[in-house]
């Protein structure tokens, strides 16, 4: 008997019900905001990905040589290939380029709940434009995204990479010392991060402002902090504008400032965020995303550009943990034959009903009435329609309701009308 592999599920008929509707959802929502969308290859070189994150990542990946000998790897994720595909093809399209994406990603992690190797992605980039107005709709589509599917506990952490750069260089922290204390602050250690400082040379008042700074929401903090850095006071500036935006355009105003999220200095830039469903304890992230530099990486010019990954299997995780009542899905009616010699004319009915836009289906196992009607409750039909020899000599059916069971002989050509 052959086993699944680890860290990968198949989907019952309901689950797919769930899959198809979150689906829909995100995608009928992407396109409100004017992105479109594409697809890429599920396999890429590996050199994509140790491009972008380096080759500590390859132990992550589910890499392998093919027939020819070229060095391929399945997709960790989908803003490399998505990058790689605007090089490649879609530089020259009118800015900004707004696209959207589904698609299986795979990566050799632990399996745990909400966390697989094989896994559903849901994200966007877009690509030509870095003024807060576009930052702003773009973390409001991925806050719009997931209240609209059902997710009723979000809660929206914002920060800024550039911020957080221009207080380190304020601090005097080499590279390697930011590089150190990254992993502390991305983890919220932030004992282990004050020794660090200290070990470093950093006076404790300016150490304990930085701890402030990470814990609070307040933007004046900060600002306090800088006081007439330049550089710092332009980047809250725009971190103003964009919050202004998100409040008065889009009606959002339940969001945190949060300059403690990091998520990797090596190619974000400016614009960060992360979007958390509690209700899933320590595996809580569903959305994370930001501005970020890579096309210049990948042999093309640079270009502003922005976008977020969206947890597609958390996200259902996260409905069913909130009891969200998924609708359950009906068909039209199912049609049930007395005996074998109406099957053709039944059948003939079925087709007819298909071609007319119904979702129809029909018992294929000849089982009695009773039986029948107890599969057609079981698959969600609204109505049963049964054609038995006195129906037949009418030119008529039998239509039941099956919610109230009532009962009533129609014409053949007047059904569903």
């Amino acid at each position: 008997m052959f086993q699944i592999p680890r860290g990968t599920r198949d989907f019952t008929p309901d689950e797919m019900e769930k899959r198809r509707y979150v689906e829909e959802v995100m995608r009928g929502i992407f396109k409100k905001f004017g992105y479109r969308e594409i697809q890429t290859p599920t396999f890429e070189t590996l050199e994509l990905f140790t491009a972008k994150s380096g080759q500590t990542i390859v132990d992550e990946l589910y890499s392998f040589a093919d027939k020819g000998g070229r060095e391929l790897a399945l997709r960790p994720e989908l803003t490399a290939p998505v990058i790689r595909f605007y090089v490649d093809s879609l530089q020259m399209e009118p800015k900004p380029l707004k696209l959207f994406y589904f698609g299986n990603c795979y990566r050799y992690d632990r399996p745990q709940k909400g966390r697989y190797r094989e896994f559903t992605q849901a994200g966007c980039e877009i690509i030509g434009t870095d003024t807060p107005e576009a930052y702003a709709e773009l973390v409001a589509m991925a806050y719009t995204l997931l209240k609209t599917v059902g997710v009723k506990d979000l809660k929206l952490k914002i920060g800024n990479l550039n911020i957080l750069s221009a207080i380190f260089k304020k601090l005097n922290l080499s590279k390697d010392q930011q590089k150190y204390i990254i992993p502390l602050i991305d983890k919220g250690l932030f004992e282990d991060l004050f020794s660090a400082l200290r070990e470093f040379g950093i006076k404790s008042e300016d150490a304990n402002q930085l701890l402030k700074i990470l814990e609070t929401a307040d933007i004046k903090v900060i600002e306090n902090f800088i006081k007439n850095d330049t550089a710092i006071k332009k980047e809250l500036d725009e971190l103003k504008k964009f919050a202004n935006l998100l409040e008065k355009s889009f009606k959002i105003n339940d969001y945190q400032i949060q300059i403690s999220i990091v998520r990797g200095l090596d190619y974000y830039r400016g614009l960060v965020f992360e979007i958390e469903a509690p209700s899933l304890g320590a595996e809580k992230q569903l959305c994370g995303g930001g501005a970020y530099e890579l096309i210049s990486q990948f042999g093309g010019k640079e270009s502003p550009s922005a976008g977020f990954a969206i947890g597609f299997d958390r996200t259902i995780v996260a409905l069913e943990s909130e009891n969200y009542k998924f609708t359950k899905p009906q068909i039209d009616a199912y049609v049930i034959p007395l005996n074998v010699d109406i099957i053709d004319k039944a059948m003939d009915i079925v087709q007819n009903l298909r071609e007319r836009g119904f979702s129809i289906d029909m018992d294929l196992l000849r089982r009695d009435v009773s039986k029948s009607l107890k599969y057609a409750s079981s698959i969600n039909a609204k109505k049963t329609i049964i054609i038995g020899p006195k129906e037949i000599e009418q030119n008529s059916v039998t239509i039941r309701d099956m919610e109230s069971g009532k009962q009533e002989l129609v014409k053949i050509k007047d059904i569903f009308k």
